[in-house]
């Protein structure tokens, strides 16, 4: 079985909030720079719950950090197919250990790319439980979620865009 662990599970998992500043921009193959996971997820408009909810956490600057780090992010349509309510709930204030506890299960620490997941079956997350990588009929599985869109560069990272909402044990 192989398995990506990193010691930065171990910082975001007792609940901490990186203080780094975010690295220097990598310069993608046409000499620009690359924005980093926010920005690439903010760009691309499938993503503003994900980001009103890395918002409410206070992990937007965590993840504007050097990283690097695997977002597997669900779209609008995967948050709006929770029951009703779930989102309004786990966006209250009350809940923000909650929804940090959500948000950090969809991300692993590393770069790791689609052809590098299809060889693994698991990986262990930020929040510090592991998520499940199988592939089904040539689509890549983590937990019951499907990617849909996988390896979209950011410069502290990568993108896989899942079509469902991940949730921890």
């Amino acid at each position: 079985m192989k398995t990506f662990t990193n010691p930065v599970t171990h910082f975001f998992a007792a609940g901490a909030v990186a203080l780094f500043v975010a690295g220097c921009a990598q310069a993608d193959h046409h000499g620009m720079k690359q924005k980093d996971i926010v920005d690439t997820a903010v760009e691309a408009g499938q993503f503003e719950t994900l980001v009103a909810a890395v918002q409410a956490a206070d992990l937007v600057d965590t993840l504007k950090s050097e990283g690097p780090f695997t977002v597997f992010a669900p779209t609008d349509e995967a948050f709006a197919a929770l029951p009703e309510g779930t989102v309004e709930d786990l966006l209250k204030p009350e809940n923000k250990e909650t929804l940090q506890a959500v948000l950090t299960y969809h991300v692993v620490p590393g770069k790791i790319m689609a052809a590098d997941a299809m060889a693994a079956d698991s990986a262990t997350t930020v929040q510090g439980q592991d998520i499940t990588i199988t592939t089904m009929d040539g689509s890549v599985m983590i937990d019951d979620a499907t990617v849909i869109s996988a390896d979209i560069g950011a410069s502290n990272g990568v993108i896989h865009v899942i079509d469902s909402v991940l949730m921890p044990e």
